[in-house]
């Protein structure tokens, strides 16, 4: 199993509806994509100077799936939609 793990920063222009509206495409991501075996997206809760604003955590069953997930027409929406309104974006991905 892979574990996909992505942290979002938002610009700070980035609006409250639009940060709820990311989140809504990353929550809808498991219904489009069959790849996903688990998912989990959020906003950051304690807003600490070390944290980013949301974050989601996904697990697929190989990296062929999480490869096949990355280029799916369903997820490219939701990258291009973050590099638009995210300074930052980090991921891990790691196998368990």
């Amino acid at each position: 199993m892979i574990r996909h793990i992505v942290l979002f920063k938002y610009k700070d222009e980035t609006s409250q509806a639009d940060r709820d509206a990311f989140l809504a495409m990353l929550r809808e991501l498991p219904s489009k994509i069959e790849e996903i075996v688990d998912f989990e997206a959020g906003h950051d809760v304690v807003h600490a100077a070390r944290s980013f604003d949301a974050a989601l955590v996904a697990s697929y069953a190989d990296l062929d799936a999480l490869d096949r997930y990355a280029r799916h027409e369903d997820h490219l929406p939701v990258v291009n939609r973050a590099k638009e309104i995210c300074h930052q974006v980090v991921a891990v991905d790691y196998e368990y």
